[in-house]
């Protein structure tokens, strides 16, 4: 084609960020408090420039507080049941079910289950995701959170 356009959507959106291959059983969990725990996988860190990725795992029982994000969220549940409330509606999502949940609206995940283990696989569509607690109104970055590592003897 001697007169083709090369159009913006032909161009990637973000060459710079290196291919890797991240295996969450060899990277380091960060304690989130009440039994779940976080493991970052596409952050800066690895050169993410527009998204973040990672797991929560949650033991028995264990659930986050209500929060919001300044950017949309996805979670697919990857092990487990859980309870997620979303704007105040509680659902039963179970393994592969995945939600979107739109910037600004208060939402929860908690383990269905009381002896059994829940994960799940978050998406912000930002890199700079924040999470503001709805009962404080406290704001912090999500990759703030990577910052404390679980003690030395925890699963």
């Amino acid at each position: 084609m001697e007169n083709a356009v090369n159009h913006p959507t032909d161009e990637p959106c973000f060459a710079s960020f290196p291919p890797a291959v991240l295996r969450p059983a060899e990277l380091t969990a960060f304690s989130r408090g009440g039994g779940a725990r976080t493991i970052p996988l596409v952050t800066r860190a690895v050169g993410a420039e527009v998204f973040l990725t990672g797991q929560t795992l949650f033991e028995g029982g264990a659930g986050i507080a209500l929060h919001t994000h300044n950017c949309p969220e996805s979670v697919t549940i990857l092990e487990g049941d859980a309870i997620v409330e979303i704007d105040g509606t509680e659902h039963l999502v179970t393994r592969f079910d995945t939600t979107y949940v739109p910037a600004g609206t208060p939402h929860r995940f908690r383990n269905a289950s009381a002896t059994e283990p829940m994960r799940i696989l978050w998406i912000y569509a930002s890199v700079d995701a924040t999470r503001t607690l709805v009962e404080t109104g406290v704001t912090a970055r999500v990759d703030a959170e990577h910052a404390r590592p679980e003690p030395e003897n925890a699963n």
